[in-house]
């Protein structure tokens, strides 16, 4: 299938010559007829929430944006490409990009976490999410995690200011993941897998619980959501992971298309830096949504567009 990607300007199609085989038990589907006119329009969509986030055996106030753009991707470089007309065909891939962002103070000191997110447009033909990128920055210093695809596994480069995590370069062994699921979700939710599953848990609830980068046992569920005054919505789906460790992650979205998501809910044992570990929730609810090419409004006189977000300055 050959889309155009209207933030490249050009025709891009998915070829690879050697697709890593499937591993988990999701489902491609065509992308709906309306998939064009919302997401190849030269804009990203971004969704803010107010955020309460667990850290250090307590419930910290703070923001969350999502912000969800297609773009062209180089297959063999895992980078956005500058200039997809002159790119190889075999070399573009059309991705679904997730910025997934949260910023939260823990006393005196500031958390900003982003997560970036790669996934092909053509889960049929790409399977698998070509990259992730975490990156966490507080004033005791910063943590990085990346994933590349590879073909039959992800290389994993982690690097740390503790000493017991260090600098590593390792591989992964080819997995469904957490962080990809929230993309997935945009583009297919019918297919997201269900059932009993192997997956990697969020790389960024990896770095901040000093756990290592694995796959896990976990089942999933995919069904409407209870009726709730907190989403101010009506028809809503609810996604659920819950693992054998008993981490539980449950995703809010709108059941008709674009699937919109309106919040999450992350409940875990809570150990790093608290007094003795606490059983948390941290939850986001949706504030915001806005369609916009962001990258051109960087200027002082486009601040009021964080106002219409209701973020902070």
């Amino acid at each position: 299938m050959h889309l155009l990607l209207l933030l490249g300007g050009a025709n891009c199609s998915s070829s690879p010559t050697e697709a890593p085989a499937e591993t988990t038990a999701t489902k491609a589907a065509p992308l709906p007829p309306e998939f064009g006119a919302y997401w190849f329009q030269g804009k990203a969509e971004l969704t803010s929430y107010d955020l309460e986030q667990a850290r250090y055996g307590e419930i910290h106030k703070g923001e969350a944006a999502l912000i969800f753009v297609t773009e062209d991707f180089s297959r063999r470089k895992q980078v956005k490409l500058d200039n997809p007309a002159q790119a190889p065909a075999s070399d573009k891939v059309p991705v679904l990009k997730l910025n997934f962002e949260k910023k939260f103070l823990t006393g005196i000191y500031p958390y900003s976490i982003l997560t970036s997110t790669f996934t092909p447009l053509e889960l049929g033909t790409d399977p698998h999410t070509l990259k992730v990128s975490t990156s966490v920055q507080e004033w005791c210093g910063h943590i990085f995690t990346q994933l590349n695809l590879r073909k039959k596994e992800y290389a994993v480069s982690q690097k740390s200011y503790f000493e017991s995590e260090g600098d590593s370069e390792t591989t992964l062994p080819l997995a469904l993941l957490e962080d990809e699921l929230w993309s997935r979700l945009r583009l297919n939710p019918a297919g997201l897998p269900t059932g009993s599953l192997r997956i990697v848990p969020a790389t960024a609830y990896i770095r901040l619980q000093h756990l290592p980068l694995q796959a896990e046992a976990a089942t999933a569920t995919l069904a409407a959501a209870p009726a709730s005054n907190r989403f101010k919505a009506t028809g809503l789906q609810v996604y659920k992971l819950t693992y054998t460790s008993g981490r539980s992650l449950a995703i809010y979205f709108e059941s008709v298309f674009p699937h919109r998501i309106l919040g999450w809910d992350e409940t875990y044992l809570d150990k790093p830096g608290a007094k003795e570990p606490r059983q948390l929730t941290t939850r986001a609810t949706r504030k915001r949504s806005l369609q916009l090419d962001y990258w051109r409004t960087h200027n002082n006189e486009h601040l009021n567009w964080r106002d219409s977000l209701g973020l902070s300055r």
